[in-house]
């Protein structure tokens, strides 16, 4: 089926179903294998390259994340200009998007690997946990220029139609790399490098394999000799601001609570931190798969000036996204225990209750936390880049660093409770910034000259 039929003719429902099924597939399945990355370092290295791998991640997502900027930030204009039907504009924009990455991925990589040791070291970790965490960083860095596209060239799939090659692309991904990591930790015994080793390597070729089409000029969007201009490279940065922002703002959120972790309870408090971190990257994936597949659907029907499929989508966006919350927040707070269990030995006692008691007060975020979710995500789809990043800041940094502070009498209880305050304050401003967008940002739209 061709992006046009699929966006414009399927009615609502049928094509809610279409998009987000498979998003959200590939997004289990990508958690899963998350699930079985930590697992493999906890149990197998032990609980200081757990800490290692916690204290790294954060700039590990750094490095995508720039990456993702332009990827998001490209894909909503593409996905606008193709519901205009001017498939030459969202063509520039991808093949400049697509130069953009490889450019910020040799920079951005290069950086990474020359300051990694040093990086980790201004934490506080010591020297054991310093070396091992470098090491991890710096495959990564490597690869950087080949790998940080994957998550663009996965949206522009999405955006061509190419839903089901998508998910079956993050599939051999999440396969791959557990069986990259199974064969070097497992049967080599290497060390926490080769974690790293597998996942990059894993990326590498499933990117290119999800280029293929396009090489072959077989999709919407082609590969052209791009026309920069300022308006382009604005329009990028400010639609892909809000991930951004989440992400940056989050890393550099998390590299703060780690510092907090770090003074208040040791190594013990960075892994259980980090076993909240690993669960949240089993639940989330649910909510974020369902929301960003739907994105191109609701960007394209935006740009065709069809608020009622865009309004039809989104209701039924929003009440999927609280149901599978209410569910999650069930799911965390009976089974606390035995999510622990998979990232911890049994032996590792203090860390164990630290973890569980920490994953009790945890599991409240998720009451009110899709509601900031779904209202962002709307926003990042419609081009409404200000409502995204005012959103996408404060649940990333603004609310969080503030509690930080504010819980700071309450210890490590306090830090366990920033995210469920923390998401309940967003949702608070999401429902102004939708009100908002009603009653002001539609009707103005549709009051614009008719698009020919």
């Amino acid at each position: 089926m061709d992006h046009e039929t699929l966006f414009e003719k399927t009615p609502p429902t049928k094509l809610f179903l279409t998009v987000t099924i498979p998003g959200v597939i590939s997004m289990l399945v990508m958690s899963l294998y998350q699930v079985i990355d930590g697992a493999f370092v906890g149990h197998l290295l032990g609980a200081e390259a757990f800490a290692a791998l916690n204290l790294v991640m954060p700039l590990v997502i750094i490095n995508f994340s720039v990456a993702d900027l332009i990827g998001v930030g490209s894909s909503v204009p593409i996905a606008i200009k193709l519901g205009q039907k001017d498939g030459k504009a969202a063509s520039n924009i991808f093949s400049g998007a697509c130069l953009l990455i490889l450019g910020s991925g040799i920079l951005l990589g290069t950086f990474i690997f020359m300051f990694a040791a040093d990086f980790v070291r201004l934490m506080g970790a010591d020297e054991t946990v310093v070396a091992a965490a470098a090491q991890y960083l710096r495959v990564y860095a490597l690869f950087s220029p080949f790998t940080t596209i994957l998550f663009a060239v996965d949206n522009y799939l999405r955006i061509c139609g190419k839903i089901r090659y998508s998910m079956y692309i993050n599939i051999l991904m999440s396969v791959l790399c557990v069986l990259f990591e199974f064969i070097l930790l497992f049967l080599f015994r290497v060390g926490i490098w080769g974690a790293s080793l597998a996942t990059s390597i894993s990326i590498l070729i499933c990117v290119i394999i999800a280029f293929m089409p396009f090489f072959r000029g077989k999709l919407q969007l082609r590969f052209m000799k791009p026309t920069f201009s300022r308006e382009i490279l604005m329009t990028i940065l400010a639609n892909g601001s809000p991930s951004f922002f989440s992400n940056i703002a989050g890393r550099i959120t998390s590299v703060i609570l780690n510092v907090f972790l770090i003074r208040m309870g040791g190594t013990a408090a960075v892994s259980a931190y980090g076993v909240l971190m690993y669960v949240d990257g089993m639940m989330l994936p649910v909510l974020y798969g369902l929301c960003d597949s739907l994105q191109p659907a609701v960007g394209y029907n935006w740009g065709a000036k069809r608020i009622d499929r865009v309004k039809a989508l989104e209701r039924r966006c929003f009440f999927v996204c609280g149901a599978l919350s209410f569910l999650i927040t069930a799911v965390v707070f009976g089974a606390n225990r035995q999510l622990v269990g998979i990232f911890l030995k049994a032996e590792d006692v203090e860390v164990v209750a630290l973890s569980t008691q920490a994953l009790t007060l945890f599991a409240f975020a998720y009451l009110t936390r899709w509601f900031s979710f779904a209202t962002q995500s709307y926003m990042s789809a419609v081009g409404k880049a200000q409502y995204a990043a005012a959103i996408s800041l404060s649940i990333a940094f603004i609310f969080p660093v503030i509690l930080i502070f504010s819980l700071s009498g309450l210890g490590l209880t306090g830090l366990w409770l920033n995210l469920p305050v923390s998401s309940l304050l967003c949702a608070l401003l999401s429902i102004v910034i939708l009100v908002r967008f009603q009653r002001k940002d539609v009707p103005r739209y549709l009051e614009t000259e008719p698009l020919t």
